[in-house]
């Protein structure tokens, strides 16, 4: 599969991934120009951009690029001990290994819209979807198969017959559901139907438009269905803020509103979700390591170093005057 074939697999799954370039290089160095990786925000790496050293400085440039949805130009630098900001927003690393060349690698995030499920034909729900689509939601109407006949769904809302939701859900893709916002506005007609595959998939937000009293109704419906009280706790209802609304614009805004107040909660959860193993620091050059797998690692004080590489390993060992095994 070439490289371009993977993206476009990515982009049609929404999975959040990170493209590094080698825009630059100063030899001696082991990557050439137009070398090129793909970070998942995992931590995965696919291709290649350089040694030990400049791959995890790059993966950990893009993870960080993923996290604010910014490209940034870095430049690995031999020398130093300190990441700096360089010109016009460049990122100056640097190079903790013994190489004395230098790469500048271009990092570009691509991070796709928040996913938004509005399940209901009702004058709020489809209030709901024209506001989120003008507002870069990736919005999906959720309706029974009869009722996609009559449906008059704006330019690029996908919609869902409710009898399919359970297996969209799945086909999503995990990071993509621990990101997914859901609002159930079917206001009676389908609550409960629709609640169910919603928290098995457990998103980040799930919303029911509904009194209290129906609510408390739809609960214990779903109770008795088998669905966990400590899931069905998670929905949002009455959802929407209380800001006095009337009108069914009104109440779409509300809605709204509370989503995007919940954005931080959101983006805490999507990122979880997606982080690779536990991580550490290496102490000599200040790299992000991954744990699992680690190759490279010291027992010290009844603990374990992680070293990005062997050079940091022997390096750290020389200062503490350990021999190395």
């Amino acid at each position: 599969m070439s490289v371009f074939e993977r993206l476009a697999e990515l982009e049609r799954e929404r999975r959040s991934f990170a493209v590094a370039t080698v825009v630059a290089r100063r030899a001696p160095v082991s990557s050439h120009l137009g070398d090129r990786a793909i970070v998942l925000a995992n931590g995965t790496m696919e291709g290649f951009v350089g040694g030990s050293c400049s791959r995890d400085i790059v993966r950990r440039e893009a993870l960080r690029a993923i996290r604010s949805g910014q490209p940034h130009l870095v430049q690995i630098r031999p020398g130093g001990d300190e990441t700096a900001a360089g010109e016009d927003g460049c990122i100056v690393v640097a190079m903790g290994c013994a190489s004395e060349g230098a790469v500048d690698v271009y990092v570009e995030p691509r991070v796709p819209h928040p996913l938004l499920v509005v399940v209901g034909d009702t004058p709020v729900a489809g209030a709901l979807v024209r506001v989120a689509s003008q507002v870069d939601y990736d919005v999906v109407r959720v309706v029974v198969d009869a009722e996609l006949v009559t449906l008059a769904a704006p330019p690029g809302v996908r919609c869902v017959p409710l009898e399919r939701l359970g297996a969209y859900l799945d086909e999503t893709g995990s990071e993509a559901r621990a990101a997914l916002v859901a609002v159930v506005a079917s206001q009676g007609h389908y609550d409960e139907e629709a609640l169910a595959p919603l928290l098995r998939a457990k998103p980040a937000f799930v919303g029911l438009l509904a009194s209290r009293r129906r609510a408390a109704a739809v609960f214990a419906a779903l109770e008795a269905q088998g669905v966990a009280r400590e899931a069905l706790a998670t929905v949002r209802s009455p959802v929407g803020l209380d800001v006095g609304a009337r009108t069914a614009g009104d109440v779409a805004i509300a809605i709204l509103a509370e989503i995007i107040g919940c954005a931080p909660r959101i983006e805490r959860a999507a990122e979880a979700a997606s982080r690779a193993a536990d991580g550490a620091i290496d102490p000599v050059c200040g790299m992000e390591v991954d744990t699992a797998g680690a190759r490279h690692t010291l027992e010290h004080d009844g603990r374990t170093v992680f070293f990005c590489c062997a050079g940091c390993r022997a390096s750290y060992a020389a200062r503490l005057n350990v021999a190395l095994s």
